[in-house]
């Protein structure tokens, strides 16, 4: 029987800052290698048994969820669309009445979280849940190493054990990390919904009827949506069904919850040292050293039990006792008006991407990346004028009614209120430098006239 993915796509781990931001969460970022934690959850759970994966997630993140799950080789992902973030309660039904399984199918419902074993050794421990779940009983997962009374061994991959346990005494299943990933038949999920939450699956129904499927994505009915209750999938589900089972993967399993938790899957030296990126450790102890600029290097001296990351905008530096302290120091970084507080240096949109290199009084330079068959709105400004230069693959301009192809090297002018687009129509991505100049240089100084990602 086919075992139906259903990721959470939510998240905004600000206690991983500033690689992590409210505009780039720490699901798309890159921690432990090439991949971020979200392609390495679509690896995982690609593979015989498992189907097309589903993926929930908020309007502003949609494309780069189906990007970076192209990049990973998951065409066949679905991405479903939620106006506004309602709790996981939600986002897990909307995605269950959404799915084509049948409902004697088994829905796999995680977030994105890192499992330190390998991807063999996860999928065979869901596979063996599968024969639990099949029973009518919700299955969850913890990395944690349970006690062996009452172990029950239900599979072996290379000689490790995948087991089962009973639930605690106190009604558990599997605590916080095992809520997060769950194995129960379809069926078996609307019933408890309905017997648990039946207004939230009357409103969920309601949001699938009045959503449409448009440009690759499914975005749920906006109105339904804003009628919910911010719940939780623990609290209206887990906590409440009888007679569910926990299973142990055998190996640690972490939601990149702090810089802690990267330190501790990161490879460390005999003194406790973990470095990724351009950075060099002298002299340090159990410390996290990480820049993710190329042009920089973090060298760090004499350092002991600190956590140093340094991006092109902000730079972390912080002992690791007090990392529970990073939201409140965001928060004053808010209150006086920084940016980097919550907006990541390079912005992405459903066309590729853009980063001011320099930002002076009247004048930004930007240097702008169009994916392949991206293509911007057709749009003016009312305070600045453009000068593109071409600095990578062919541009096809718009500038009033004349359009033209602009080759590498080649420079274009858009003056003061003309109306313009640039888009790539070739296979390789196109990059060009940006020269803004003017009174106003805002991102609100956009009016908008054409949009084919529907953002006028």
């Amino acid at each position: 029987m086919t075992i139906h993915p259903i990721i959470l796509g939510g998240g905004q781990g600000t206690r991983l800052w500033p690689t992590s931001r409210k505009t780039f969460p720490k699901q798309f970022a890159p921690f432990l290698g090439a991949r971020t934690p979200y392609q390495e959850m679509l690896t995982r759970l690609a593979g015989e048994g498992f189907g097309a994966p589903v993926v929930a997630t908020t309007e502003e993140f949609r494309f780069l969820a189906m990007d970076q799950a192209r990049a990973a080789g998951a065409w066949d992902t679905s991405v479903l669309v939620e106006p506004e973030g309602r709790g996981t309660a939600a986002a897990v039904l909307l995605a269950a009445l959404k799915s084509d399984a049948d409902p004697d199918a088994l829905l796999f419902i995680t977030g994105i979280n890192h499992f330190a074993g390998s991807a063999a050794v996860f999928r065979e421990a869901v596979r063996a849940g599968a024969e639990v779940a099949r029973t009518g009983r919700l299955v969850t997962f913890s990395g944690a190493a349970a006690e062996e009374t009452g172990l029950k061994t239900v599979a072996r991959v290379g000689g490790r054990a995948i087991r089962i346990v009973e639930p605690d005494e106190a009604g558990g299943h599997g605590g916080d990390e095992g809520a997060r990933m769950g194995l129960i038949r379809k069926s078996d999920l609307i019933a408890a919904y309905k017997a648990h939450a039946p207004e939230l699956l009357e409103q969920c129904r309601r949001a699938l009827e009045s959503g449409k499927a448009e440009h690759g994505f499914f975005r749920y009915g906006g109105e339904a949506i804003a009628e919910m209750e911010v719940r939780s999938f623990a609290d209206t589900v887990v906590d409440k069904l009888p007679g569910a089972r926990s299973l142990t993967l055998g190996a640690a399993c972490s939601d990149l919850g702090g810089w802690d938790a990267v330190w501790e899957l990161l490879p460390r030296d005999a003194r406790g040292v973990a470095t990724s990126g351009a950075a060099t450790a002298v002299d340090c102890d159990d410390s996290l050293l990480r820049c993710d600029e190329p042009s920089m290097r973090v060298l760090g001296v004499g350092l002991k039990n600190v956590v140093a990351v340094a991006m092109r905008d902000g730079v972390l530096v912080a002992d690791r006792s007090k990392l529970a302290e990073i939201p409140g120091a965001l928060e004053q970084l808010a209150a006086e008006d920084r940016v980097m507080a919550e907006e990541y240096p390079r912005y992405h949109r459903p066309w590729g991407w853009y980063e001011s290199l320099v930002v002076g009084e009247r004048f930004q330079v930007k240097r702008i990346c169009v994916k392949p068959g991206g293509v911007l709105s057709l749009q003016s400004h009312v305070h600045r004028a453009e000068h593109w230069v071409v600095v990578g693959g062919t541009a096809e301009v718009t500038v009033g009614e004349e359009v033209k192809m602009v080759p590498e090297n080649g420079c274009v002018y858009i003056p003061i209120g003309a109306v313009h687009r640039m888009a790539n129509p070739g296979k390789v991505p196109m990059y060009l430098i940006e020269v803004q100049t003017g009174a106003y240089l805002g991102e609100d100084d956009i009016k908008r006239y054409e949009d084919i990602y529907d953002r006028c």
